[in-house]
């Protein structure tokens, strides 16, 4: 049977894991925005807007909705999108080192 300690030591756990998923939604999601600007920026200077402007436009336009969510305080939505930004301007990265090797 468990003890009133154990139980005690759950329930704090359970309190603060509960807190700090309340915390990442309510917070804004600066660390994230700004991967996905550097990101971004990395894939440009890799060439991406010739060699691989699809995926280079999709993570712009993921970064806007992003920046356009955060000015609207929903902060989990902002969240979702500087990541799909992110993966879309290191896929454009890789696309564009690839070219870049084929051409060569």
């Amino acid at each position: 049977m468990p003890t009133l300690r154990f139980i005690l030591l759950f329930i704090a756990a359970l309190l603060a894991t509960s807190l700090m998923a309340i915390a990442c939604e309510t917070a804004p999601p600066v660390q994230e925005m700004s991967d996905a600007r550097q990101a971004i920026a990395v894939a440009r200077e890799a060439g991406a807007e010739a060699l691989a402007s699809e995926e280079l436009f999709a993570a712009e336009q993921y970064l806007e909705s992003a920046e356009q969510k955060l000015n609207d305080q929903k902060y989990a939505d902002a969240r979702h999108d500087a990541i799909q930004a992110k993966s879309k301007a290191l896929t454009a990265r890789q696309l564009s080192e690839d070219n870049k090797t084929e051409n060569d």
